[in-house]
């Protein structure tokens, strides 16, 4: 495969700190998207979603771009932070696509970030691709922030929505937040429990982004979750046996609610069951298909014989 030229916004992120070694590592040329001009570095690009200001020149003749950017949403939501969420996700995804449609070369293909959070709260219900918009908070900005990358797509870019499930990785995330208290032996379930959690180990989230840059095929919403999604009592179960601890405490749903607000009802207490039909379709191959497996190798627990 030939080597390609390949802007990332969120290079710094969680997944994009595992997505720029891997594409260097493969022969890739990586340009990053960086928000502050004092930490530029030979072949980094300038851009400033909030003010509207992007180096649109440098941009001009890549192969590819994938965009990761977005203020997190994992804090209580004041009415601050929910317009910060959105807006960092429309204005950076509208003026990204926007320049690209505008470059004499534009890239081939947008891989512009999404999340499972499109279909709100699914109850037991599998989910695909196909399944409606939820109607939370969450499910209005994933598709917002689908719908910001039209330019892109009105110029002929193969424009690419993954919806990231929850990535597994000790280095950030949901994981990082949950191995304190389970590995003292005071972890559990959430609530009931019973809410379904759409994982996926970081590893398999940087190898299908390169999937999704590469494979023609592909353009839309694609979920990016393992194809074995689980319930929050069996990720706990699970994590405890890996961890070789108990877990068998739960967090109480008004605890939650005192703490975190709507968050806590939208992201902890609702779940959704999604499966990556579009993307398995495609011959894409996860490397971690079940659980137990995908925390093993994300905190380097040898697998049991």
């Amino acid at each position: 495969m030939p080597a390609l030229k390949v802007g990332i916004t969120g290079a710094s992120g969680l997944v994009g700190r595992s997505l720029v070694p891997f594409l260097t590592s493969d022969g890739h040329e990586v340009r990053r998207l960086v928000r502050s001009r004092d930490r530029l570095r030979p072949g980094d690009v300038y851009w400033n979603p909030a003010a509207g200001e992007i180096d649109a020149a440098a941009l001009d003749g890549l192969d590819g771009v994938i965009h990761l950017a977005g203020e997190t949403v994992s804090e209580r939501w004041s009415a601050a932070h929910k317009r910060a969420i959105m807006e960092s996700r429309v204005q950076g995804t509208g003026l990204l696509a926007r320049t690209l449609a505008g470059l004499p070369s534009p890239p081939r293909v947008l891989v512009s970030a999404s999340a499972v959070g499109y279909y709100g709260d699914g109850g037991d219900g599998e989910l695909d691709e196909s399944s409606p918009q939820g109607t939370d908070f969450l499910a209005g900005v994933a598709r917002a922030w689908e719908e910001a990358a039209a330019p892109a797509a009105a110029r002929g870019i193969r424009v690419v929505h993954p919806r990231l499930g929850v990535v597994l990785s000790p280095a950030g995330g949901a994981l990082e937040r949950l191995l304190p208290p389970f590995r003292m032996g005071a972890g559990g379930k959430i609530a009931s429990g019973r809410q379904w959690m759409s994982w996926i180990a970081l590893d398999d989230v940087v190898r299908a982004l390169h999937f999704l840059l590469v494979t023609d095929s592909l353009a839309g919403p694609v979920n990016l979750t393992a194809p074995n999604p689980v319930t929050n009592a069996d990720f706990a179960r699970t994590l405890g046996h890996v961890l070789h601890r108990p877990a068998v405490a739960t967090v109480p749903a008004l605890a939650l609610r005192l703490m975190f607000g709507e968050m806590a009802d939208t992201m902890l207490l609702a779940g959704q069951r999604v499966l990556p039909r579009k993307l398995l379709a495609a011959g894409f191959t996860f490397r971690h298909q079940t659980l137990e497996e995908a925390l093993r190798w994300e905190l380097g627990k040898p697998a049991v014989s």
